[in-house]
């Protein structure tokens, strides 16, 4: 059984359900998320391609639990649905938590220098 891929594909399908039906933040419809996104994605390539080479890897993965579908630098696709669903709920929850922040009538001083020069 592909364990790996079911899990990758349900992860990616939680995060876009949860921002979809609870926190509507608006984030996957910005464009400097996708840009984001993209920047780390190519360290991820390079790192990734590093780590799972084929020709020295050093983390294996038991191709029986993932699809064998590799690209570029033998990178498992199903590593690409983890670091989309990993990057993406980070964001999201960064998003939402500074949404139910409650906006400061005053600009922020530090404790104790209130009034202060």
């Amino acid at each position: 059984m592909r364990e790996y891929t079911i899990a990758a594909v349900v992860a990616v399908a939680a995060v876009v359900a949860l921002e979809v039906r609870f926190l509507r933040t608006g984030l996957l419809r910005a464009r400097a998320y996708w840009i984001a996104i993209a920047i780390c994605y190519g360290f991820m390539i390079g790192v990734n391609g590093w780590l799972t080479k084929l020709s020295a890897p050093i983390v294996l993965y038991d191709e029986r639990r993932t699809t064998g579908w590799r690209a570029p630098w033998d990178i498992p696709v199903e590593d690409y649905l983890f670091g989309y669903t990993l990057l993406t709920l980070t964001m999201l929850l960064w998003d939402a938590a500074g949404a139910r922040r409650q906006p400061s009538s005053e600009p922020a001083v530090a404790s104790g220098m209130k009034g202060q020069s």
